[in-house]
């Protein structure tokens, strides 16, 4: 009999589309940067075809905790019910309704409370451990959204750090 799924399994793969920085460790830091970052990414790539001048790309894709990572960080910025059209209405968060607020203890216990609405909706987290809110350093229009969850089939917490620009 197999024992569990491995956590790239459970946690699945997708196309790269966020910046993220990953630092050693048992939580690795993975951050995007307000809503401008996000993107498809490109690495080396040249499997195959016809040479190339140039160094030839492709699309990244992330995998197990690199990919919940990115799908946190989308869901957050993703705005509350764009997705409806396609069948997901309750996807994203409602963050985007803090643009043009003023960075106070108002706004920032929002995001604390959207930030727990949008993660609750993910099924590959069984916990959220830690959320913290604060005004970003040296940004007074944003704040610095960091937060760490227990993934599915992963004994080691995956922390997620992100700022908005209010």
């Amino acid at each position: 009999m197999a024992g569990p799924a491995k956590t790239y399994q459970v946690l699945g793969i997708d196309l790269g589309l966020t910046r993220y920085t990953g630092t050693a460790g048992a939580a690795p830091l993975d951050s995007a940067d307000s809503w401008g970052t996000v993107d498809l990414r490109v690495v080396a790539g040249g499997q195959g075809g016809l040479p190339q001048a140039t160094t030839p790309t492709d699309i990244a894709t992330v995998a197990g905790r690199d990919n919940l990572a990115q799908a946190l960080t989308m869901r957050l910025l993703t705005v509350r019910g764009a997705l409806g059209p396609l069948g997901h209405p309750e996807y994203g968060s409602r963050l985007v309704e803090l643009i043009g607020q003023p960075n106070n203890e108002t706004t920032r216990n929002l995001a604390r409370l959207y930030t727990i609405e949008a993660v609750a909706q993910e099924r590959r987290v069984t916990k959220l451990e830690a959320l913290e809110v604060a005004p970003a350093p040296g940004r007074s229009d944003s704040i610095r959204i960091t937060f760490s969850v227990q993934p599915m089939n992963d004994a080691d917490p995956l922390a997620v750090s992100l700022e908005i620009t209010l």
